[in-house]
């Protein structure tokens, strides 16, 4: 399949802060041996006072920037997916541009937690197809930190801070990729089974209230872990019919890095050899939108990803939303 949607720049930053598991022992009831079996994760990076997610973008669009050979003033459309904004209003895409030194372009937000990276390249898909000339900065970032309730052991030891950045155009470059194809869904009644609620207008607070347990991530693990297994493989597998590719064509596929149980049984759905699928949750945790475009511009960056490379992405996240990626390099 043609493609009229390019990646021609990467880039990706995490904070210098680290929070192994042996830190986590002396915050919770937890230790080493019972997290990294039951998610994989052995650290993660974490926000120190100052660090956003406008500027954690910041740092990795200079780097896709640089990798594009493109200035910030060559940019057309500022798209960023997240759901840890710095500000409610401004967004954090007008921050972003602010921080670029540049006004006046289309600038916006998207929300779909750990699927927001796919669903930002969706939407730049479709301003370079009714913009050919468009050259869009899609960048996913996530401050999981200012959510987390490092009291609760089911969800602290899960989740890191990180962001990544895809420059995204109409025509391609040497060195980039083609997107092929994307496939996005989404289920809202069972939206309640991984939720943020506190401070919106469902769960508002007044001056003085007590901040709730509903401020911060709540998860309901096991029913979580059946959602993502089905929906990630079964929208991964939809995609591949939809191109007529088969698995075996496949040379890399870069799941969300959310749990490294989820991702081993995807893997087994989909008939995929553990040498295929590129992981990298054992240093960054789940860095939620961050989480994919982290993973695409390390395993690009390390040459895990090789020129010619037939390329799947896989997510899943809260809301529920999912969906798959095919990109060529």
């Amino acid at each position: 399949m043609n493609s009229t949607c390019h990646i021609i720049g990467l880039g990706h930053a995490v904070p210098e802060t680290v929070l192994t598991n042996e830190d986590m022992e002396r915050m919770v009831e937890t230790n080493d041996e019972w997290i990294v079996s039951r998610t994989g994760i052995r650290e993660r990076r974490i926000a120190s006072k100052g660090e956003t997610c406008s500027s954690l973008c910041y740092e990795a669009s200079i780097v896709a920037l640089r990798n594009a050979g493109l200035a910030a003033e060559d940019l057309t459309h500022i798209v960023v997916a997240t759901f840890t904004p710095d500000s409610y209003i401004p967004s954090t895409a007008c921050l972003l541009e602010h921080l670029l030194g540049i006004s006046g372009r289309m600038a916006m937000d998207v929300s779909a937690a750990c699927s927001g990276f796919l669903y930002a390249l969706e939407t730049a898909r479709a301003l370079v197809t009714l913009h050919p000339d468009a050259r869009v900065l899609v960048a996913a970032a996530d401050v999981v930190s200012s959510r987390t309730n490092y009291t609760d052991r089911g969800t602290c030891i899960l989740f890191g801070d990180g962001a990544g950045a895809a420059i995204v155009t109409g025509s391609g470059t040497p060195g980039g990729a083609s997107v092929i194809d994307a496939m996005l869904a989404s289920d809202g009644s069972v939206g309640d089974l991984l939720t943020v609620k506190g401070g919106g207008s469902g769960t508002p607070y007044k001056p003085g209230d007590t901040i709730r347990d509903d401020f911060f991530v709540q998860m309901q693990g096991r029913e979580v872990y059946k959602h993502a297994v089905r929906s990630m493989s079964s929208v991964c597998e939809a995609i591949l019919e939809r191109n007529g590719i088969a698995k075996d064509q496949l040379d890399v596929f870069i799941p969300h890095q959310a749990n490294m149980r989820i991702i081993d049984a995807v893997g087994k759905k989909m008939d995929l050899p553990e040498e295929k699928i590129f992981t990298n949750l054992q240093k960054y945790g789940n860095t939620s939108a961050a989480s994919v475009i982290i993973a695409l511009s390390e395993a690009r960056q390390t040459g895990f990803i090789k020129d010619g490379n037939l390329v799947l992405l896989g997510t899943f996240g809260g809301g529920f939303t999912w969906g798959s990626a095919l990109v060529q390099f």
